[in-house]
């Protein structure tokens, strides 16, 4: 699309805001973990009539060289036609008209410098429905060379996601991880037929794999790569497992089993292998990247509960076939605090997995944030106190305390809930009294804020970072309560999680210590980027090639966070100025250029006052510089001869009142004369100076005394 090539950037006090207007609505968009072979960041939106896929930086491709036109040898050019009418010859051959085109895209030899990755291609992929939601697979984001992710040589040519659609199919679609070329959009077939460029109609090398067994169109899927076991036969390849819920009946959890060797494609839809009919609906669902066969599913109300699809049960059926049994297991149900003074809890927003599957972040609709540490991977445990909970035989298991919780910033009105006492449970009448109608009052907006909390959105998006060497791995977290302005960004989950246990130990943070202090930041000035419309969700991309170690030592932030409006997406890049920039070390002051010299920009960039201007006097006299002007002394001439020497006269401020002449002379910006006798000129003016010169003569009192 040609509007994603020019962002609209605006520079605030704390960050660069990069806004790529859409003309469609935007349902979902998710980075995908693996760069392109030329070094391109993926961002994958579904929209009302499909998916498009956006491959932003990385190499340009190469300009392509037209061919001259073929010459006669008197110079002219050949472009007669030749018609012969023959009824014996037979029609052209189809399959030589319609050859297969074969893309080979070719990019530059480096990748350019600039002050932003610009877009290089975009595809739209049309499947004639709106698209709900796209799920990746929770991988950290890596070059395409080392995606071979469990052995799945697959993911380093091809992407794989998964969408659903409004129809209630979801498909599980595989494309090529390299852009497709300018030539490859301009063929003739795509605009002379409006379905070639269908997707599954495999004009861009994709394929799709439909998944059916749904009544209701999902509300949230998950996409995992789940690795062969050891007893499987050799040469098993490596497999997708797609995981759904929907609102069908209470709610219904379902599971697929989709291959990925392109030569197993199935020739008709995927029936789910597990059907799971739950109490109520769920809110999201993520797979875990260390055990990759267990399901984080989030009910609002109900909590939080790990879901493992491999471990059976019941018995296993002998007459069962495939690789999973027919029914999972519940490990462990994570539940959230109460809402004061109700029995009720409160609703969760979302929960997503941290530390690399083995704890789990939730977001309360209040605007609170824990942490549940499930297998014992916090800085102060000392063991694991949950990991043999979820062993097989011990199942069924619950957690409440949380390991370290919080709030976000600027969420306090959401938990103003009055403390109410218990109600007279006598049964006496009791009158309106200003100590009842308290009561009443305080009842009503507990009633209210259990509402209004179920109303409310928000979500939570949690991404691994690249490391280099023997380093530990580090993730980032963004979530966002309600709308744009509580958006915040962790930028290391673990220094986060090990200052916060810090700060309620009442230690402190050693200034000398090897950890690096880091707290929640959270976005201003979002609505400069959106335009108006609301915040509908949040995400993170990584640059594996530029953001690795080097990023997370120099306390920048390691990744951009992605707002999702309702026509527009916004890419916020935190500013060197900001806070955050610098964690824990001296902000540098020094200003930072947007572009490099030389570089012409059509953005708009508002930079505060640079310095200081001095002082401006404006003079609003008429008279020309440099002329004499005689000054009548309101004093007598006897006395202004006799006495010179000794009586000065006096200094006046500037002041004029010959700018009522003309109005143009009001602007004239001249020198600043100190000495103006103030009231000589008035009187010069009105012409009372020969009028008080009679009086004096007359004996009559002078109306100004000397000094």
């Amino acid at each position: 699309m040609s509007s994603l090539t020019a962002p609209r950037i605006r520079r605030t006090a704390q960050n660069t805001q990069f806004t790529y207007n859409l003309s469609r609505r935007v349902n979902d968009i998710q980075t995908y973990p693996v760069q392109s072979p030329q070094g391109a960041t993926i961002l994958i939106y579904g929209h009302e009539n499909g998916v498009t896929l956006v491959w932003r930086g990385g190499k340009r491709f190469k300009p392509v060289k037209k061919d001259p036109p073929k010459e006669n040898q008197n110079g002219s050019i050949d472009d007669s036609v030749m018609i012969i009418d023959s009824d014996d010859e037979e029609p052209p051959a189809k399959a030589k008209t319609s050859a297969k085109f074969e893309d080979k895209p070719q990019f530059e030899d480096e990748i350019e410098d600039g002050p932003y990755p610009e877009i290089v291609q975009t595809l739209d992929l049309a499947l004639g429905t709106a698209v709900l939601k796209v799920a990746v697979m929770p991988m950290t984001p890596t070059p395409a060379e080392d995606a071979a992710w469990g052995g799945a040589k697959v993911l380093t040519e091809k992407m794989v996601f998964a969408v659903s659609c409004i129809t209630n199919d979801v498909y599980v679609i595989t494309l090529p991880l390299t852009p497709p070329s300018p030539e490859s959009n301009a063929r003739p077939e795509l605009s002379s037929d409006l379905l070639a460029g269908k997707a599954g109609s495999g004009a861009w090398g994709e394929s799709l794999i439909l998944l059916g067994g749904q009544a209701k169109h999902s509300e949230g899927i998950a996409i995992n790569l789940v690795m062969p076991k050891a007893s499987e036969r050799p040469g098993t390849q490596s497999r997708a497992v797609v995981a759904s819920h929907s609102r069908e009946a209470s709610g219904t959890l379902r599971l697929w089993d989709v291959p990925l060797d392109p030569k197993d494609k199935p020739v008709k839809a995927v029936e789910p292998f597990q059907t799971e009919y739950l109490p109520s609906s769920l809110t999201s669902i993520s797979f875990n990247s260390t055990h990759t066969t267990q399901l984080l599913v989030v009910s609002a109300l109900q909590g939080v509960r790990i879901y493992d699809f491999a471990l059976p049960s019941l018995p296993p059926d002998p007459d069962a076939i495939g690789p999973f049994p027919v029914q999972g297991s519940w490990l462990l149900t994570l539940y959230q605090p109460f809402a004061r003074p109700s029995s009720t809890r409160k609703p969760i927003l979302d929960a997503a997995w941290i530390a690399h599957g083995r704890a789990v972040f939730v977001l309360l609709a209040d605007g609170t944030w824990g942490i549940w540490d499930i297998d014992g991977v916090s800085p102060a445990s000392s063991g694991a106190a949950l990991s043999n909970k979820l062993k097989p035989g011990v199942q069924g298991a619950a957690l409440t305390a949380f390991s370290v919780s919080g709030f976000v910033e600027g969420t306090s009105s959401l938990r103003s809930v009055t403390t109410q006492s218990k109600e007279n449970s006598n049964g006496e009448f009791a009158p309106m009294t200003p100590h009842t109608r308290r009561q009443a009052t305080a009842s009503l907006s507990s009633a209210m804020t259990l509402d209004r909390l179920a109303t409310i959105r928000g979500g939570v998006k949690v991404t691994p970072l690249p490391t280099t060497g023997n380093a530990v791995q580090e993730e980032s977290l963004a979530l966002w309560v309600g709308g744009l302005d509580h958006v915040c960004i962790i930028p290391g989950v673990s220094r986060f999680w090990e200052s916060q246990l810090r700060k309620g130990a009442g230690t402190g943070v050693d200034l000398f210590s090897s950890v690096q202090p880091t707290r929640m930041i959270k976005l201003l000035d979002l609505s400069t980027g959106l335009l108006g419309e609301r915040c509908c969700g949040v995400g993170l991309a990584v640059d594996a090639l530029k953001h690795g170690s080097s990023a997370s030592q120099d306390g920048a932030l390691p990744a951009d966070v992605l707002i999702l409006g309702e026509s527009r997406i916004v890419i916020v890049r935190e500013g060197e100025d900001g806070p955050g920039r610098k964690i824990g070390g001296v902000v540098s002051t020094r200003k930072r250029r947007l572009f490099s010299k030389g570089d012409k920009s059509d953005a708009i960039i508002v930079h505060g006052k640079q310095n200081n201007s001095t002082r401006i006097s404006f003079n609003l006299s008429t008279v020309k510089p440099g002329t004499l002007r005689s000054k009548p002394s309101p004093y007598g001439q006897d006395e202004i001869t006799g006495s010179q020497d000794n009586l000065p006269l006096p200094s006046r401020p500037q002041v004029g009142f010959d700018f009522t002449d003309t109005m143009n002379a009001a602007a004239d910006l001249t020198e600043d004369f100190t000495t103006r006798d103030v009231e000589v000129e008035m009187l010069d003016i009105m012409e009372i100076d020969k009028t008080l010169d009679g009086m004096q003569s007359s004996g009559r009192k002078l109306l100004f005394d000397k000094q």
